[in-house]
């Protein structure tokens, strides 16, 4: 990432810092509904280990955002949460009509989402390639040509297209056939069954899936990009968001969000501090 980048990130951070610096001195509070309510209302993608998933030996809804909300509603008063499940491109549409007070299940930040949205992003993520151990491709660029599979509703399509131009066409080779998956377990199952090359998934999924199927899968060349996940607010509620933040930061200050992260296998992917639509894309 070039200077350019670097310096558009830290005076991002410093304006979330400012902000967040200006929301303590006015004491953030939750809003008066959801403190009534004594209730947060959140929706997650429950097929996207170890971010969200359902625990097969239990059913409960576990992983990293699961932890890292409760964590939070107990910061905010003790809120009790009231999870619902829902495809990933239901995400958006549930935190539009309110049917979620925010979105924590591992979405990422971007641009193009920012339109009636913001983001407080708190943990790094990329799209990864990977393939079956036994595949043939060494390096990325021998997916040019292949079949890669990736969740459609997501951002990778377009992050396949846009490396595929500047990796394998631009060098005269052909581009990536692009795959579409439902979920990353449907994208998985294409690929075990061999209707696809290779897949992409965001790089924080990886090693749960290596460590649940030992042997299965081998990472193959660098992520695609870099960008962060975010817990995503309607623009309308910037005290929600605020005291979000507040919390998250408390959160990051005394180890309690970096042990969430260890827990998972994803300490790695910390950010220092909360940061608001901080993706460069």
């Amino acid at each position: 990432m070039g200077k350019g980048a670097d310096m558009t990130r830290l005076s991002l951070s410093l304006g979330l810092a400012a902000l967040a610096a200006a929301t303590s001195a006015q004491a953030a509070e939750l809003p008066a509904e959801i403190k009534q309510a004594g209730a947060l209302k959140l929706t997650v993608n429950s097929t996207y280990a170890p971010m969200e998933y359902r625990d097969p030996a239990t059913n409960e809804l576990v992983g990293l955002d699961i932890d890292l909300a409760g964590e939070l509603a107990k910061r905010l008063g003790g809120l009790k949460i009231v999870w619902s499940e829902t495809p990933f491109a239901e995400l958006i549409p549930s935190l539009q009509t309110k049917r979620a007070d925010f979105i924590i299940s591992g979405i990422q930040d971007r641009s193009s989402r920012r339109e009636t949205a913001d983001f407080v992003d708190y943990l790094t993520t990329g799209p990864q390639f990977f393939v079956l151990t036994e595949s043939a491709a060494k390096v990325a660029t021998d997916l040019c040509g292949k079949k890669v599979g990736t969740t459609r509703s997501t951002a990778f399509p377009l992050e396949i297209e846009k490396w595929s131009k500047q990796n394998c066409e631009a060098a005269g080779k052909p581009a990536i056939q692009y795959v579409p998956g439902e979920n990353s377990i449907d994208v998985r199952n294409q690929l075990k069954q061999g209707r696809i090359d290779a897949a992409v998934q965001g790089s924080e999924t990886l090693p749960y899936a290596q460590t649940q199927e030992a042997g299965k899968y081998r990472v193959i060349g660098e992520q695609l990009s870099t960008g962060y996940q975010g817990i995503m607010f309607c623009k309308d509620d910037a005290a929600l968001r605020e005291v979000v933040t507040e919390k998250l930061a408390a959160m990051i200050a005394d180890g309690s969000y970096k042990a969430i992260l260890d827990k998972w296998g994803l300490g790695t992917n910390a950010v220092a501090q909360p940061m608001l639509n901080a993706a460069p894309q």
